[in-house]
């Protein structure tokens, strides 16, 4: 039976991978991202989700041919890199208001009609990361984590309506999210790490999981008539850090972090 999915960040890389994947199965797809895509699979609607009047805006336009919203894919989101103490109070709003505030007033926009429908499920897409402070990605990480936060909460909040809500951790995908994430100014007591941290991190990401197969797990995971509120994938390396930092003391995890990271 076809969907109508609403998919966040469709302009490129997963969200895009996602839109074509779901629109191929003859899902009704519209895709949400600042600018304007080109497919013969989705609807794309140019839309930045900071600003809640243009949200508002999609959705009206959505609900003029569509009398349902069956799921919502918060996928928009950015990277930001660099050390802590050189972040600055504009760079880490910027973080939060695409990551955090992004994806909530989205979850607030469709919420309506899911509960009218009686019916539907959200899926924000997380990080691996957000389960742990990362070298140099300590404000991403947050920003995931909050996001997972608010998702564990709202699972409370939106069940009587038979809505579902999970976080989807992913690892590495083969994207282009390292020419796309904010680079903060990296003083001089850092430079030397942050670089061989960063030259790692991009090497992951071009040894990455393709894009079409996060689609065809979230397929999957749609099939589902329960949810969890965690899902994880990646690749195994990168997935076996998240049982370590529960087990392990934190000494110990840091230690083995240092290593992955060659910061020892």
């Amino acid at each position: 039976m076809s969907k109508t999915i609403i998919i966040t960040g469709a302009s490129s890389g997963i969200g895009f991978a996602l839109a074509e994947y779901f629109g191929k199965k003859r899902n009704k797809v519209y895709g949400l991202s600042r600018k304007v895509v080109s497919s013969e699979y989705f609807v794309s609607i140019p839309t930045d989700i900071t600003e809640k009047k243009q949200i508002d805006n999609a959705i009206s336009e959505i609900l003029k041919t569509e009398t349902r919203i069956d799921i919502l894919i918060n996928n928009a989101g950015m990277g930001m890199v660099g050390a802590i103490e050189d972040s600055t109070k504009d760079d880490i709003l910027r973080l939060f208001n695409l990551n955090l505030i992004g994806s909530v007033q989205m979850m607030t926009a469709v919420l309506p009609k899911m509960r009218e429908q009686k019916m539907g499920k959200i899926i924000n897409v997380s990080s691996i990361g957000s389960e742990m402070g990362l070298p140099f990605r300590g404000f991403y990480s947050a920003s995931k984590s909050a996001l997972d936060k608010v998702t564990e909460a709202m699972r409370y909040e939106v069940y009587p309506w038979n809505i579902k809500v999970c976080s989807l951790h992913l690892g590495d995908i083969k994207t282009n999210i390292a020419e796309n994430r904010v680079k903060t100014k990296v003083s001089e007591p850092y430079k030397n790490v942050f670089e061989k941290v960063y030259s790692l991190m991009n090497s992951h990401v071009g040894d990455g999981t393709e894009p079409l197969d996060v689609a065809v797990y979230v397929d999957q995971l749609l099939g589902k008539s329960k949810w969890k509120a965690h899902y994880y994938f990646g690749k195994f390396g990168q997935k076996i850090g998240v049982p370590l930092k529960w087990i392990l003391p934190q000494n110990t995890y840091e230690n083995l972090m240092k290593k992955y990271n060659k910061m020892d």
